[in-house]
């Protein structure tokens, strides 16, 4: 099946940043307009931004997006300024290559990746598929609760998923007492999530109000927590995942800025318990980006989910105050993931564990096939648009393809 363009959500209101390189430009940071990829540090070199104050030299010749990331934002928004009222006029072709020439690579280099669960439907949804309770978790009215994940194991979208290997009960077994066995996992599933990428860094013991964290907020992407159900159920008594998620996280190649996303602030959920001064945040503190989940099978999509950013209970904003509240640093490149985005129907449900009720109602795809767990050869795909179709914000897609397991 032919991946769509995504030409619609790259408009001269969106400007995103990535790294990108062709047969004729060398692998270096990048933006994009519709379907024209431009090559940022050969426009530098032409001297496209030299009125820009506070850029550095070559800082798009870096493979990386991380050196400019970690700038003042006053900086970004200079940048994004010229880059707007340029090319509104003319696309520099000498810089720019159609999408299909070039090679997308991972936008930063990922030092720490923190994982939040922030949606109480979610929380509420799997609980109930689970262990046939919908409580939320006892601190999640008071902070965004995460776990810290496996940093090196972020890729960007394309990059295939092997089904890795794991212990987990073995269903199977005829006995009352599940035994533990070791081998490939045979639960694996998806997570639709928000991902922010860290920008200019803040020092450990430092501290930070949720209502300023947006200077340390480069941008977002959609991001994939492949995860495996059944490693994850063993592990996580009493402790949190890990193996169980630690095998592969999926980012999109674009980071969308925040600047791109003012336009489409929303009003955030009303706290329903009195929170700490440092997560108190502004009021329209969440966006509206609706996001789609696919699983393609045979060369056929199936839309299994339609949820929305809004849907979350806490905002990035506090994710990011939340962790340094501990006196911890946030450092450029680094990711936090918002957990899985799910709404309160059927509908809007943002991983397979909770839309087959843990198994139990198998879901239908268009070519007739039923899954309540993903299969070797599905092809998940993943896109979200800021405030709706023809905004011209768009994040294009997060794609990858879970492969069979191989020994380790």
């Amino acid at each position: 099946m032919t991946s769509p363009n995504y030409n619609c959500h790259f408009s001269i209101a969106n400007i995103p940043f990535g790294v990108a390189s062709s047969k004729c430009h060398q692998i270096q940071c990048a933006t994009r307009l519709e379907n024209n990829v431009v090559f940022l540090a050969e426009l530098q070199r032409s001297g496209f931004f030299a009125g820009v104050s506070g850029l550095p030299n070559n800082v798009f010749e870096k493979p990386t997006l991380n050196e400019y990331a970690g700038l003042d934002k006053s900086v970004h928004r200079q940048v994004r300024a010229v880059l707007q009222e340029t090319l509104k006029k003319t696309l520099p072709t000498a810089f720019t290559e159609d999408i299909s020439a070039v090679t997308l690579y991972l936008p930063v280099s990922v030092g720490g990746f923190t994982d939040f669960s922030c949606s109480l439907h979610h929380v509420r949804n799997a609980g109930r598929a689970i262990i046939n309770d919908p409580t939320p978790p006892p601190g999640f009215f008071h902070f965004p609760i995460a776990y810290n994940g496996r940093a090196s194991t972020i890729v960007v979208s394309g990059t295939p998923i092997i089904r890795p290997h794991g212990h987990f009960y073995d269903l199977t077994a005829s006995s009352e007492k599940k035994p533990i066995i070791y081998g490939p996992s045979r639960a694996m599933d998806y997570e639709l999530e928000i991902g922010l990428i860290v920008g200019k860094k803040l020092d450990a013991t430092q501290g930070l109000n949720a209502k300023d964290a947006d200077e340390h907020i480069f941008g977002m992407v959609i991001l994939n927590d492949w995860s495996s159900r059944d490693i994850q159920a063993c592990e996580m008594k009493p402790l949190g995942p890990m193996n169980g998620k630690s095998f592969g996280t999926s980012i999109s190649p674009w980071a969308v800025t925040l600047d791109a996303l003012e336009p489409f602030k929303v009003p955030g959920p009303k706290p329903e318990v009195a929170l700490a001064s440092h997560l108190e945040d502004i009021p329209e503190s969440s966006y509206d980006i609706g996001m789609k989940v696919e699983i393609i099978t045979a060369g056929q999509a199936s839309t299994v989910s339609e949820s929305n950013n809004q849907h979350l209970y806490w905002s990035g904003r506090q994710m990011a105050a939340h962790l340094a509240s501990v006196g911890a640093d946030l450092q450029t490149g680094d990711i936090l993931g918002t957990g899985t985005v799910s709404g309160p129907d059927d509908g809007t449900l943002g991983c397979l564990v909770e839309m087959t009720k843990a198994g139990n109602e198998p879901i239908t795809l268009v070519d007739g096939s039923k899954r309540t767990q993903l299969q070797d050869g599905d092809v998940v795909r993943m896109t979200a648009v800021a405030g709706g179709a023809g905004s011209g914000v768009g994040f294009g897609e997060c794609v990858g393809e879970l492969k069979p397991a191989q020994r380790v």
